[in-house]
């Protein structure tokens, strides 16, 4: 007899025999339930916004400064490089040995673009949210920020900004940048 018939075989022999019948028969009722209570509905908005407070960070001059209506950043005392935004430590001396330093107010807008739906929740009210890229005037800074004062479909490349301190609803501050002209002028 060949080897694979003989260990089928022995496979059956050893098996366990099936008990079916043995099983008792369960019958499952649907029985109905009330439905799990509703939960109240909690509306969780994002913070884009950083904190301010001095005990919250240790960049809170930044804040302070820009509600008195200057807009500051911090300088490497030691490698003199700008640094953007505000810090506490060179990233590239790693020295804390940081001063603060007055950036121009006005730029010309580098690029832009619009969110026209689809905004962030709590946001959706503000649509269409126009941000652009703002190179300032003599500094090495191209910086990122909400544009306001003109529709996002009449902005162009290049129109000259300037930045605008604006009191959030809970008390903080920020900036955005306000187009100042409806001309567009090419940074020099």
């Amino acid at each position: 007899m060949p080897a694979v018939a003989v260990a089928k075989r022995r496979a059956k022999k050893r098996a366990p025999k099936r008990a079916e019948a043995a099983l008792p028969k369960i019958e499952l009722r649907a029985e109905p339930t009330a439905p799990p209570p509703k939960k109240p509905a909690t509306l969780t908005l994002l913070d884009f916004f950083p904190q301010e407070e001095s005990q919250q960070t240790r960049v809170a001059r930044f804040f302070t400064e820009l509600r008195a209506g200057r807009f500051m950043t911090t300088r490497c005392a030691k490698d003199k490089k700008l640094l953007w935004p505000p810090r506490v430590t060179c990233p590239q001396c790693h020295t804390e040995e940081l001063e603060w330093v007055e950036l121009p107010q006005r730029g010309h807008l580098y690029a832009f673009s619009a969110l026209l739906a689809g905004a962030p929740l709590g946001m959706e009210d503000e649509l269409p949210i126009t941000v652009g890229l703002v190179d300032l005037e003599g500094a090495p800074l191209r910086l990122f920020g909400r544009l306001v004062g003109a529709p996002w479909n009449e902005i162009r490349v290049g129109e000259r900004v300037r930045v605008e301190p604006y009191d959030l609803p809970d008390g903080r501050v920020f900036y955005r940048f306000h187009v100042e002209s409806r001309s567009v002028e090419k940074p020099t």
